[in-house]
């Protein structure tokens, strides 16, 4: 319980330290900015192989075969792009345009873009905690790990928007405390649905692990290949991918 707790407070106060650490970095070029997502997707890629999928494939059942891992991956990714249709936000994580959802006439460019990010945080949450559920925690902390870091730079990157929409510092700072709970409660929430069967631990690990997956292709590396900068966005996003891969191995 001790581990799930630490990672609860890992993942919720990372985001909370790169919303400080963004107060001073308010003008951050889109270079810069893609630079770092690119960083984020590549930990966070190598995060939900490693830490997620690979564990699920070991902790199924004999009898599930490889199928259950599998449908555990298709119904993450269900989920969030189920999510991601029925909920009004921003495509773009660094709110520059808002989609072009039919829902999205009459509602604040401040709201979308919370919840742009609001909507990723839950199922992060979940993949921090699911892994500590089962008798093997090692995989669990990566992913801890690789989260926690990611959230650092997620963080200084959605402060900048905010401030230039007209929210007030406090009002951000607010913004950024219920965002870091999003993901405190996800952890709770995938850590007791990961321990109550043999069957629904590598469910909820592989489902997890799509929703990263998901998260990556469909927002991460988009964004960060949208001003010119994809180069730098890939070795970067190699430099995350490698960086867990280290992390991994210690």
């Amino acid at each position: 319980m001790n581990g799930i707790m630490l990672t609860a407070i890992g993942v919720g106060s990372s985001t909370l330290i790169g919303s400080v650490i963004g107060y001073f970095f308010k003008n951050v070029s889109h270079k810069v900015n893609d630079t770092i997502i690119g960083l984020c997707a590549g930990i966070m890629l190598s995060a939900s192989v490693l830490g997620l999928l690979v564990p699920a494939f070991k902790l199924s059942p004999e009898w599930t075969d490889v199928w259950l891992p599998c449908l555990g991956v298709i119904l993450g990714v269900l989920v969030l792009n189920l999510l991601d249709q029925i909920t009004p936000h921003l495509h773009t994580i660094t709110g520059v345009e808002p989609e072009t959802h039919a829902n999205n006439q009459h509602i604040d460019k401040v709201l979308l873009f919370v919840l742009a990010i609001a909507l990723h945080k839950f199922p992060e949450g979940m993949a921090a905690g699911v892994g500590f559920g089962g008798e093997n925690s090692s995989d669990a902390v990566s992913v801890a790990i690789a989260i926690s870091l990611q959230n650092v730079p997620e963080g200084m990157v959605i402060i900048s928007p905010l401030l230039l929409a007209g929210v007030s510092q406090t009002r951000t700072f607010i913004i950024a405390i219920v965002i870091g709970l999003l993901e405190v409660l996800g952890v709770f929430v995938g850590y007791y649905l990961g321990g109550l069967s043999s069957v629904i631990l590598p469910m909820m690990l592989a489902l997890s692990g799509g929703a990263m997956l998901y998260v990556v292709s469909d927002e991460m590396i988009p964004e960060s290949h949208t001003h010119g900068y994809q180069k730098q966005a890939t070795y970067a996003l190699l430099a995350g991918f490698v960086l867990m891969l280290l992390i991994e191995r210690i």
